[in-house]
């Protein structure tokens, strides 16, 4: 006789997490309850506890997961490009068109006031870290090929990922705007970007 097949636990914690999103996206960080998760899971409440010891903790895990798949989805936006500037264009497109999709399906969140929750910070500053550093390695290499001029490496990507943080917050407010606007939008970021506003003759 087969013996029944178990529950991973590893495959428990990513249904409570998916469960989880879903109930977060549709009610808000609020209005969100550990009984409706279970219920989605279809599990007891305790089976949850078990792996998450709190709303807050089960948040911070969807966080997580959502900025590792979001640097994965990044990484092959400019995986397939040889020169620094494409690398650089494509990363920049492909993060604030993803910006854009993640504010539309967090529409509940995004109106919940979760200041309180210091790890959002934490999460938030790790991926800067990791961004800022991923564009300066661009430029590095645009420097090296000729393609850039810069004595500033680091100050330039800085300058670039607030730059892109300054167009996320129109993204958030009107996220239900034409996509080519935004794609006109961004293109005119890069252009600033990558020419200045200086008039070239």
């Amino acid at each position: 006789m087969l013996a029944e097949a178990r529950e991973v636990p590893s495959d428990i914690r990513g249904q409570i997490i998916e469960a989880a999103r879903e109930v977060f996206r549709q009610y808000g960080f609020r209005k969100a309850t550990m009984d409706e998760i279970a219920a989605r899971v279809g599990k007891q409440k305790g089976a949850i506890y078990y792996y998450f010891p709190g709303k807050e903790e089960l948040f911070k895990a969807i966080l997580e997961k959502e900025a590792d798949l979001f640097r994965q989805e990044l990484v092959k936006a400019y995986s397939s490009f040889r020169k620094a500037s494409d690398k650089l264009r494509a990363y920049v497109k492909a993060r604030m068109l993803k910006i854009r999709q993640l504010a539309n399906y967090y529409e509940a969140i995004k109106n919940d006031y979760l200041s309180h929750l210091s790890f959002i910070n934490d999460v938030r500053s790790r991926f800067e870290s990791d961004e800022t550093a991923l564009i300066q390695s661009f430029i590095y290499e645009g420097i090296v090929n000729g393609e850039f001029e810069t004595k500033e490496p680091y100050l330039a990507a800085v300058a670039i990922v607030i730059a892109m943080k300054g167009l996320e917050v129109p993204l958030l407010i009107d996220a239900g705007g034409p996509m080519e606007e935004l794609e006109n939008r961004i293109d005119n970021l890069l252009n600033i970007l990558f020419y200045g506003i200086m008039k070239h003759a």
